[in-house]
């Protein structure tokens, strides 16, 4: 990782305040000493959120339909999960009152029941009071590490940003989840009206939570720029994820990272329409993301670093000549443990051999490019192992569900529709290039995206990508299995299909030179869709009635 890692950008000297002192190596340690157990989560990337609240959701239909919990009890235990990684303020509170509901309906519980909430409140308890203490063993080794010096942030009367998002959200999910509540005593059965109560709580209780979060975000974002703050001399880079990754000073080749935090620089004018949209065009035309680490720039850490701490870098341009970044934190702050930054390191190294084994690709692929009239790709055997998957998710859903209910019926029906919207694209998609563009067919009529708004092709993760000019991009996912592919030499299809087109959009001499025939760009979807809903339909209805 280290070998490409150049010369750090150098922060001019009239932009680091005075007295203002290095974290080197030797504070950095102290500070990085205030370690948690590695099942202490802290770092939870928005995905994993993302699951838990959705294991979460589906945790407490299976609570209802297989247990005589109370509907408070069934909303609180999942939602523990959920506030042990994000916010774990909450658990201080929601712990004890766990412990009192279910010593007020102790008599009435099945014992796994009561085995697994102590296990959670157990967990979660000690959790949050371990991270609690390591937040202040940290701050005040950073607070030593800076000597005293304190100084106000620059732009600090700048607008303040931090926890918009998280607060409209919150608003916005508050509404249904109110309204589940209200309307709850209007359903017929009294499983469907313990549904609504649990759901309704479930629902108002992650609201809440979106609400905490952007209050206490935003409030600590205004402390930090209302008051003189601490003031530190670091190095910063750039990760995967685009968050900053902060470097000691003497960390020249950046081998001990020790703190992640996304950022997002201030800009002037950033309210106007037109940079923004201009920016959103630079994105779009940037390349594939390499393993390449970005080069470390000098840059002035103001607060106090601490797991979950707000904080403001004004850091060297990446472009010499130009005036120093203001990069405020859009998250808080997230310590990386030693065995984090190891395994961080090792995937980069990983990244790195891999981002050169598809460059060599690329390479091979444009150049046995021919030029042909008309180019075709369509689904294979990964996106039909794709689509059958798929099909037993849903199937899945209908052979073990054991509730009846109008709620879990409409959740079947639902999900019976995703499932026969999605399928026949798994099954069916085509990609059709001439000379005027690339034709995608879809449900309806094929969609066509000229040449010129087709910005780029890759492959992420799991997922077959076409960035479009206008937003309206295009994915398609499949398995992949990189050991396997490793071990035997194989290229997985999307990778070949993103080289090939990515060659097509850097060079036009590579693009297919006629003109696709309407009956050659693939045939509407609806049809095999509206089959299978049509299906799943009669499926439900035939068990509604058995």
């Amino acid at each position: 990782m280290t070998a490409n890692v150049r010369e750090s950008s150098p922060l001019p000297a009239t932009a680091i305040p005075d007295g203002c002192v290095d974290w080197n190596g030797e504070h950095a340690r102290v500070w990085a000493g205030a370690v948690l157990p590695w099942w202490v989560p802290v770092r939870p990337r928005r995905w994993a959120v993302e699951l838990t609240v959705w294991c979460a959701l589906f945790g407490a239909f299976g609570l209802l339909a297989t247990t005589d919990l109370s509907p408070d009890l069934v909303a609180l235990l999942p939602l523990q999960v959920v506030w042990w990684l994000w916010r774990p303020e909450v658990v201080r509170f929601s712990a004890p009152a766990l412990i009192v509901l279910v010593a007020v309906r102790a008599t009435g519980l099945p014992w796994p029941v009561l085995v697994c909430a102590a296990l959670l409140v157990l967990a979660s308890g000690t959790a949050t009071e371990l991270r609690a203490r390591a937040r202040t063993r940290q701050g005040q080794r950073a607070l030593a590490a800076t000597g005293g010096v304190t100084v106000v942030p620059p732009d600090a009367d700048g607008p303040v940003r931090r926890g918009r998002l998280l607060l409209r959200f919150g608003a916005g999910m508050a509404v249904p989840g109110v309204v589940l509540l209200a309307t709850s005593g209007l359903w017929h059965s009294a499983g469907d009206r313990q549904l609504a109560v649990a759901e309704g709580l479930f629902v108002v209780g992650l609201a809440l939570t979106l609400l905490l979060s952007g209050t206490l975000g935003r409030r600590r974002a205004l402390t930090l720029r209302r008051s003189p703050t601490p003031v530190l001399r670091v190095l910063v880079g750039k990760d995967e994820h685009e968050d900053a990754v902060i470097y000691a000073t003497d960390d020249t080749e950046a081998l001990r990272p020790l703190l992640t935090v996304a950022t997002r620089a201030e800009e002037e004018g950033e309210g106007n329409d037109e940079a923004e949209a201009e920016e959103l065009e630079e994105l779009l035309d940037a390349p594939a993301k390499t393993a390449a680490p970005a080069p470390l720039r000098e840059a002035v850490l103001y607060g106090t670093p601490y797991d979950g701490a707000e904080i403001l870098l004004l850091g060297a341009a990446e472009e010499p000549g130009e005036p120093p970044v203001t990069e405020w934190s859009t998250g808080p702050v997230r310590p990386l443990p030693e065995g984090a930054a190891r395994r961080r390191l090792d995937r980069a190294k990983r990244a790195e051999v891999r981002a050169a084994r598809d460059e060599e690709l690329a390479a091979t692929l444009r150049a046995g490019t021919t030029v042909v009239p008309v180019r075709r790709w369509r689904a294979g055997p990964v996106d039909w192992l794709a689509g059958f998957l798929t099909v037993q998710w849903c199937l899945g859903y209908f052979l073990l569900g054991i509730d009846d209910s109008l709620w879990f019926r409409g959740l079947l029906l639902l999900l019976g529709l995703m499932c026969a919207v999605r399928v026949p694209v798994k099954l069916r998609w085509r990609i059709t290039a001439d000379r005027t563009g690339i034709w995608l067919n879809r449900l309806r009529a094929p969609r066509h995206i000229p040449w010129d708004d087709l910005r780029a092709a890759r492959r992420e993760s799991f997922e077959l990508q076409l960035r479009v000019r206008d937003g309206d991009d295009w994915s398609m996912a499949a398995p992949r299995w990189p050991w396997l592919q490793r071990r035997r030499g194989l290229t997985h299809p999307y990778d070949a299909l993103a080289a090939e087109l990515s060659a097509m959009i850097a060079d036009p001499a590579l693009r297919p030179t006629g003109e696709s025939e309407v009956g050659e760009r693939g045939r509407q979807l609806w049809p095999f869709a509206a089959l299978l809903a049509l299906a799943w339909t009669v499926l439900l209805a035939t068990r509604r009635l058995s």
